[in-house]
């Protein structure tokens, strides 16, 4: 049994927790039980601790105390979605418990999960039952009590993954809508996860590896080391994954686009993602035509010829990983400018909003945003996303809009980050509510003016949205099956259909848009204008006393976003 845990274990720890929810991400994205395609809470959690993962790989520490901190602060930088901010407050809890620890052993790791879950705890508003929360809670009561019993941390840590598995399995009796669905709570099976992981590095369990038997570390190798320069015929070994834009996409179009300007060519795919690889001359018009089919989310070029030719001769061979090395020399050797320094305040008030679609992107950019994240929905971006373009932002006082309920907790870790700015996050839960406190922003006003007339502004807007169900559901007294439209009215599901115009019909006789005085109609990038103006066409009918306006938002998954006010 190991009885405790040193700086270079606590780091193959963390690396393996990542490989372990990886592992199992699609089956935590399943336990979701809204049938809207989203930001899941799987996907959410595994990039969250990937960015951990990658901090553990990068660096060696000395002690437990200093590898908690990096992870915690990679985890705080890296979070996406509630799941990933909850988790890295746990772990932030946790790297405050053991800060002076060399070394630590079961009563150490008891306290560190005790402090992770105060930590969490505190930093949530409301907190419910038969959630992540309750799983970390009761794990942490079973390490303490057994901690008394048994100082040896593997044991220790094998008794709280034992109790939350029992938690787990009481949160669908917690939660009425996981109990409706049969299924227990997704951030408590990923938490339960990641502890098990940790345990089976302990253990010294091999790491999950990719799909089809290959690791993701061996999957991505470029093979130019058995050909000569001369013997490559397309010098640029290209990979990248591509967040899909909806469900059932048709990739046998790109397969031959792909096929037709290289060789080597591998796609592999889940319901969310592909991943392609493939050696082309000409890497940028292959993430280009990707585009077409989702959000281009990660991607990795190397030259195999000048791999090839650094080989033979014996150099080092450069790849991506020494993209962090080149990238601190020329920043070395711009003349005294530091690239990576936050803007210096040129006006008083500053702006920062999420959204994905060029459209989009447009009216905010018109309205004065000065900084614009990518994403919402179908992928939440990080802490460190935010902050990126919070810290670009010339102003003293920077408003964050996130325009999504899953991405305002994520907003509101820069406000401790941020260095030199005071940081406002507005609790914007949709693109037409941050819109509207953008025009409400009144560059004169003072600090508590101006953000009383934001809020002020975005309070009263009513939002709908129509998408697609993304799985089969039964869900708020729906029988849903996937490829469904979906009506949503203020995230809640408004209705069901198998035709585009009849959720259309519906949702323009509801009582929000009967009554609104100005309506905007955004249409996403998966609409024609000629759908979009047989759209405007059922509002104007439905809806004679409003304003309306149709606009081309440009948005992934959502074909419709409607704001009344």
């Amino acid at each position: 049994m190991v009885q405790t845990i040193d700086a270079a274990a606590f780091q193959r720890m963390i690396i393996h927790a990542h490989a372990a929810i990886n592992h199992q991400k699609q089956t935590i994205n399943d336990l979701n039980v809204f049938p809207v395609p989203d930001g899941d809470t799987g996907t959410n959690m595994t990039l969250t601790i990937g960015a951990a993962a990658r901090e553990m790989k990068k660096n060696r520490y000395d002690t437990v105390g200093q590898a908690a901190q990096g992870t915690a602060s990679a985890l705080l930088r890296g979070a996406r979605g509630n799941s990933g901010v909850i988790l890295s407050l746990l772990f932030r809890g946790f790297s405050k418990a053991v800060k002076d620890k060399q070394t630590i052993d079961g009563r150490d790791l008891a306290i560190a999960l005790d402090f992770g879950v105060a930590a969490a705890y505190k930093a949530v508003m409301k907190p419910a039952e038969g959630t992540i929360l309750t799983v970390s809670r009761l794990s942490a009561a079973r390490a303490a009590g057994y901690a008394r019993e048994d100082n040896c941390v593997e044991q220790v840590l094998e008794a709280a993954i034992q109790e939350g598995q029992e938690a787990l399995a009481n949160t669908v009796n917690q939660n009425p809508v996981l109990k409706k669905a049969g299924v227990v709570d997704a951030g408590g099976k990923g938490f339960l996860v990641i502890l098990q992981g940790m345990l089976d590095e302990l253990r010294g369990l091999p790491m999950p590896e990719a799909e089809g038997g290959e690791s993701q570390e061996t999957a991505d190798k470029a093979d130019f080391v058995t050909m000569s320069a001369e013997e490559i015929t397309f010098a640029f070994d290209t990979v990248f994954i591509v967040r899909k834009s909806r469900e059932n996409v048709n990739l046998e179009p790109f397969r031959t686009y792909l096929n037709s300007i290289g060789d080597s060519l591998v796609i592999g795919e889940d319901d969310e993602a592909f991943k392609v690889h493939v050696h082309t001359n000409i890497p940028g018009q292959a993430l280009t035509e990707a585009q077409k089919y989702g959000t281009l989310e990660l991607a990795k070029i190397e030259n195999m010829r000048t791999q090839a030719d650094d080989l033979a001769a014996g150099r080092h061979v450069q790849s991506t990983d020494d993209l962090e090395q080149v990238e601190a020399e020329l920043e070395a050797g711009e003349s005294g400018c530091d690239q990576s320094a936050p803007a210096q305040p040129e006006k008083k008030f500053g702006y920062v909003a999420v959204c994905a679609g060029a459209g989009l992107e447009a009216v905010f950019r018109d309205l004065g945003v000065d900084g614009l994240v990518g994403g919402g929905q179908t992928m939440n971006p990080s802490t460190e996303d935010i902050l990126r373009e919070v810290e670009r932002t010339p102003a003293e006082i920077v408003y964050v809009l996130p325009n999504n309920k899953n991405i305002i907790m994520a907003a509101e870790q820069c406000q401790r980050l941020c260095e030199g700015k005071k940081v406002v996050v507005l609790p914007t839960k949709t693109v037409p509510q941050g819109i509207s406190a953008m025009l409400c922003a009144d560059p004169d006003a003072t600090e508590e003016e101006n953000t009383a007339a934001m809020i002020q502004g975005f309070a009263h807007v009513h939002t709908s949205e129509v998408t697609y169900a993304a799985r089969d559901s039964d869900f708020d007294g729906f029988a849903i099956k996937q490829g469904d439209y979906l009506a949503l009215e203020e995230h809640q599901l408004f209705g069901t259909a198998r035709e585009l115009d009849e959720i259309l019909d519906r949702l323009a006789h509801s009582d929000s848009h009967q009554q609104a005085e100005f309506i905007s109609i955004f249409y996403g990038e998966d609409v024609t204008e000629e759908q979009a103006r047989r759209a405007e066409d059922i509002f104007v009918r439905a809806c004679p006393k409003a304003e309306i306006t149709l606009l081309s938002g440009g948005q992934p998954v959502y074909y419709y976003m409607i704001s009344a006010e």
